[in-house]
C-alpha cells in the first residue's frame, strides 16, 4: 500500500497524451485488453514508432510498457474498460480530444478533478492509502494561492504535501502550512526520526542513499502536470501561480469539484470522471456491439496522424498541405484523406499547439527560434496575416506581419521569458534599428502600426518602458503575455475579429490585459 499520493508517469509531462490516446484508440479501442498479449505489444511497437516511446529490448514480452501508457490515460479519465464487453471505450474527455478539442482545456478540467480515492488509485497494483480523500491538484492550488506559502519547491511537496495532505478539511490545511513554514526553517529536522521507513517505496528499498527519491521524482511530475494546466509555472526551482492567472484559480478554489463517488465500480467511476468540460453528464448508449470495419481502421489511423501533426503547427484548416503530409505518413488514399479530415476536423486543430506555444515562451534562449516561427504561423495561419520571420536577417525585430485587406504593418519581437524587462539595449534597438530602420527589412508601402512584445509574462514597469518608445518613435506598442495571446487566438474566429480589431488590441500602448478582449 502506497502511504502517500500518487501519479502513473511513463512520461513526467502531459503533452504526449494526445498522441498516446490516438495511438491507443488506434491498436485498441473497442477490443478486449485483459490478457491480449498480442494487442499490448502492437500497442507497444506503435508507441516506438511514434517516437513515443523509447526503443529497446522487452525483457518479457508481454506488453507491459503498454500496460503503464494505457493505465495512463485510465487514470487521467480518457478511457474505460466496458464491464458488459471487457472492450475499451473512451470516455467523453478522450472523445474530445480525439474529435480535436483543445487538450489543454479538456487535460486541465481532469487535472483538477483527478481525486483520491478513485479506480486508479484504489486498484490491486497501485492501492494508495485509503486515508488519502482528496484532490491533490485543487490542495497544491490552495497552497499557492494563500499568502503564507505563496510558492512551492518539489522538496516542500516531496516531504510534506504528499504525505500529509490527507483530506480537503481546513485542520488538515492549516497544519500542512505549518509544516511547510517549519520546514522552510529547520529542514529534514523537522521531519519523523521514522519518515523513510514510513513512507518508503512499495516495491524495492529505493535508491541507497537516496531515501527520498522516489517522493521527489513523484514531486517533479506533480508540478509537470500542474504547469500543463497553464496556471503554474516554475521559476528558480519553486513553481507559483502565473499573476495573470490569479483570478481564474481563486474562481477555481471557490467552486472545487465534487468527488465522484463509488470509485470500486470502474465503468461507473470512469463515464462520471471522464466527463469533458462541454458536457454535464455522459448519457451514451454504448451497448451496441460495432463492427470494426477496414474504413474504420483507415480513420483511425488518419485521426492519429492529424492529432500527431496538430501538436507540431497550429491547423487552422484541411488543405492540400495538410492532406499531402497526411497521405504521407499513413500511406492511405489521398480521397480518403481529405473526407475524413473535413468529417472530423474541418476547422482544424488550432487548441492541440497551444501546449507546445505556451511552453516555448519561458525557455529562455533554448527555444528562441521555434517561439519565433511559431507566432509567424499563428499570424499567417490563425489570424490571416501576410507574416515573415525576418530575425536571421540581424538588428531587425523577429517578425514582420503585413495586413493586405487593411493596409498596414507591425512588428512582433518574442521574448522567451517570465518577466521580460525592457532594458536599455533592447530600448534602443526597438527604437533605433527596427523602427528607425524599417527599410532594412521591409521595402513595402504599409505604414507601421503598431509594435509588440510577446513573452511568458513581464516586469513591473513594462508600461513605461513602452511608453518610453512610443514618445521617442510615435509608434503605439503593446507587450501580450503568452497566456493572453493563447486566449486572443481561442476567440478570433469565434468573436468575429478581423484585422482592424488586432490592430486596435496590439496599439493599447501598454500591457495588453484580459480585459481589453471585447
Amino acid at each position: 500500500m502506497l502511504n502517500y499520493w500518487w501519479v502513473t508517469r511513463p512520461k513526467r509531462k502531459l503533452n504526449s497524451i494526445p498522441e498516446v490516446l490516438s495511438t491507443f484508440a488506434e491498436a485498441s479501442l473497442d477490443q478486449e485488453w485483459q490478457g491480449q498479449r498480442e494487442s499490448h505489444l502492437s500497442f507497444e511497437e506503435m508507441l516506438e514508432e511514434a517516437g513515443l516511446k523509447r526503443k529497446g529490448e522487452r525483457r518479457d514480452q508481454t506488453g507491459g510498457g503498454a500496460r503503464t501508457y494505457k493505465a495512463w490515460v485510465m487514470s487521467l479519465g480518457l478511457i474505460f474498460t466496458q464491464e458488459s464487453t471487457g472492450k475499451i471505450k473512451l470516455t467523453l474527455a478522450g472523445e474530445a480530444i480525439m474529435n480535436g478539442d483543445n487538450p489543454v482545456d479538456v487535460l486541465k478540467n481532469q487535472v483538477l478533478k483527478y481525486q483520491f480515492p478513485s479506480s486508479f488509485s484504489t486498484g490491486r497494483n497501485i492501492d494508495v492509502a485509503p486515508r488519502f480523500k482528496i484532490h491533490p491538484f485543487i490542495f497544491m492550488l490552495r497552497l499557492l494561492a494563500d499568502n503564507r506559502i505563496g510558492s512551492l519547491s518539489e522538496e516542500e511537496l516531496a516531504k510534506i504535501v504528499v504525505v500529509e495532505a490527507e483530506n480537503e478539511s481546513e485542520k488538515c490545511f492549516e497544519y500542512v502550512v505549518s509544516h511547510i513554514l517549519e520546514f522552510r526553517d529547520k529542514g529534514n529536522a523537522c521531519l519523523e526520526a521514522d519518515f523513510a521507513e514510513k513512507y518508503a517505496p512499495s516495491k524495492g528499498g529505493g535508491r541507497e542513499n537516496e531515501p527520498y527519491a522516489h517522493l521527489m521524482d513523484l514531486a517533479n511530475t506533480l508540478f509537470n502536470w500542474l504547469e500543463y494546466t497553464q496556471l503554474a509555472k516554475r521559476e528558480d526551482g519553486r513553481i507559483a501561480i502565473l499573476p495573470d492567472k490569479q483570478d481564474e484559480v481563486d474562481n477555481i478554489l471557490a467552486n472545487p469539484p465534487a468527488f465522484v463517488d463509488r470509485p470500486q465500480q470502474h465503468e461507473y467511476f470512469q463515464r462520471k470522471y471522464g466527463i469533458d468540460p462541454k458536457h454535464r453528464k455522459d448519457t451514451r448508449n454504448l451497448t451496441g456491439t460495432a463492427t470494426i470495419t477496414a474504413k474504420i481502421i483507415a480513420e483511425q489511423k488518419v485521426k492519429n496522424a492529424f492529432i500527431s501533426e496538430s501538436l507540431r503547427q497550429p491547423i487552422s484548416a484541411v488543405n492540400a498541405k495538410l492532406i499531402d503530409k497526411i497521405v504521407e505518413t499513413t500511406g492511405i488514399d489521398e480521397k480518403f484523406v481529405e473526407e475524413t479530415l473535413l468529417k472530423y476536423y474541418p476547422k482544424g486543430s488550432i487548441g492541440a499547439f497551444m501546449t507546445e506555444y505556451f511552453e516555448m515562451a519561458f525557455k529562455g534562449r533554448d527555444e528562441a527560434t521555434e517561439f519565433e516561427k511559431a507566432t509567424v504561423n499563428i499570424f499567417q495561419d490563425v489570424f490571416g496575416f501576410s507574416a515573415k520571420h525576418v530575425g536571421p536577417i540581424g538588428l531587425t525585430p523577429d517578425v514582420l506581419v503585413l495586413s493586405d485587406s487593411d493596409g498596414y504593418s507591425a512588428i512582433i519581437d518574442n521574448k522567451a521569458y517570465s518577466k521580460y524587462t525592457i532594458n536599455n539595449d533592447h530600448h534602443n534597438r526597438m527604437v533605433h534599428n527596427y523602427i528607425g530602420n524599417l527599410s532594412n527589412y521591409y521595402n513595402g508601402s504599409y505604414p507601421l502600426a503598431f509594435f509588440s512584445y510577446i513573452a511568458g509574462g513581464f516586469g513591473t514597469n513594462i508600461n513605461k518602458q513602452l511608453q518610453s518608445i512610443t514618445d521617442e518613435t510615435g509608434v503605439c506598442g503593446s507587450a501580450m503575455n503568452v497566456s493572453n495571446m493563447i486566449d486572443l487566438i481561442k476567440r478570433y474566429d469565434t468573436c468575429n475579429y478581423n484585422h482592424s480589431t488586432i490592430r486596435e488590441i496590439f496599439s493599447v500602448g501598454r500591457q495588453i490585459l484580459h480585459s481589453d478582449f471585447k
